[in-house]
Formats: structure tokens, sequence, C-alpha cells
């Protein structure tokens, strides 16, 4: 469903991704790790067509993102991170104007809107104003945009940073029970994740592959602990 091949992305002389490949397949949940600047982010940008990249191919459903951006983003739910959202509205209302945006009206603008405000778990606050909700409401209001369309594929960047305990607890369920019917692949740098959300992971530092595996694999080769290997083929941002 998701097939990155040979990726490259270059923003002057600094390559952010560099000759990067993996494919996750319908019913996948692939963590994608490393350390903050690893490229994560740039990927999953190039992967939803966001930014194009330098060198290299990637095809969502089959689907080239490069020649084919319109028919490849159909297929996507999009999750950036810091996902912007309007204060003014209320949950419904930025929801159905999220739609009408998609293409839905009418009853079937109604009953999307209805289905993702269910699944996300926002009844309680579907009519109160966004910039009255806590984030962990934000961030399950900016999950629900990206389902509207009911997508094959979901691309979430970090989708638990910056909730407490409890709201990472609901969000990964979520991503968990929706993995069993979609494509997902998710960026973190919390560990915990893997377990917690994932069928299988990859680490990533500097823009290339370092490790792949399912998370009980991932574990062997650090010994038995993920931050350990995760330390290992990882490099610090602080400076020594």
């Amino acid at each position: 469903m998701i097939e990155v091949k040979n990726l490259t992305k270059q923003f002057g002389n600094k390559t952010a991704v560099d000759d990067l490949s993996f494919s996750v397949d319908k019913g996948e949940v692939l963590g994608f790790l490393g350390p903050n600047g690893a490229g994560k982010s740039t990927t999953m940008r190039i992967i939803t067509g966001f930014i194009p990249a330098t060198a290299g191919e990637v095809e969502i459903c089959g689907i080239p993102v490069a020649s084919q951006p319109e028919d490849a983003k159909r297929k996507i739910g999009y999750l950036p991170e810091s996902a912007p959202l309007y204060a003014d509205m209320t949950v419904s209302g930025f929801l159905r104007f999220c739609a009408s945006i998609r293409g839905f009206s009418g009853a079937a603008r109604s009953e999307a809107v209805d289905r993702v405000i269910e699944t996300c778990f926002l009844q309680t606050v579907a009519h109160q104003s966004i910039d009255t909700l806590s984030k962990g409401y934000r961030h399950r209001t900016c999950l629900a945009q990206a389902l509207l369309h009911d997508p094959e594929v979901l691309i979430l960047d970090e989708p638990t940073d910056g909730l407490d305990p409890n709201q990472k607890h609901e969000v990964r369920k979520l991503i968990r029970d929706l993995g069993k019917k979609k494509t997902i692949i998710f960026s973190t740098h919390i560990l915990e994740e893997v377990d917690a959300s994932c069928t299988r992971a990859m680490i990533i530092d500097q823009g290339k592959l370092v490790a792949e595996g399912t998370p009980e694999s991932l574990r062997n080769e650090g010994s038995g602990s993920l931050t350990e290997l995760f330390r290992k083929l990882t490099t610090s941002d602080v400076a020594a």
C-alpha cells in the first residue's frame, strides 16, 4: 500500500533523507523511529506529496505520488506535526468545513462528520469551541479530519506528542484499532509507542535506515532493550 524506493531529499548541501527504501502493507502499523532531525517528518512530507523528493519514488496503493499527486492524495489521511486548527470554530463546524474541502456535501457530509466524531470519541465536545478544548481533544479533532474520507492509508506525524499518559493511551488504542483495516505509518521518538501500537518498526538516523523488524526482533537486537538498540544505532543531537 505504501512503497518507498531509494528516496533521497537534499536541502542545499544537507541530505535529510538518504537512499531510503521500505514498504508498508494493509493491516500494518509501522512505527517510524529516530532522534530529532533524523529525517522522519521530511520523509512523511514527501510520502504525502507535500514536498518533492530529490530522487527516488513513492507509490500509494500503486499510484506514483510524483506524477499522479491528486489520485495518490485521495488515498491518504494526513496528520502533520502541530496540525493547524481554526480556534474560533466548533469541532463539528471545523469537521464540516474540512469535509466540504474534501468534496462532501449534504447527507454525505453529515454522515462523514458523524462517523469520525464517533470514531475519535468527540461526541461530548462536538459543539464546543476548539479554543476551549484540552490538547488531547485537539489532537483527536486533528485526527478526525484525516479520517473524513475513510482513507486506505494514514500518515501520522508525532500523533501523541505532548499528550498526558491517559491521552496517549487513548490515541494509541485508536491507532491499533484503525490499523486492523488500514495501512498506517506514524513517526515518533517515544520508544514505548512501538509496543503500544506497532506491528513493525524501523529506526532511521541521519536519513538512513539502520534497523527494521517487529518490536520483539528489535528488542532482541538490543539485548532485550529497544532503548539500548536505539542508543547504539542513532546519533545524539546533543554536543559532547
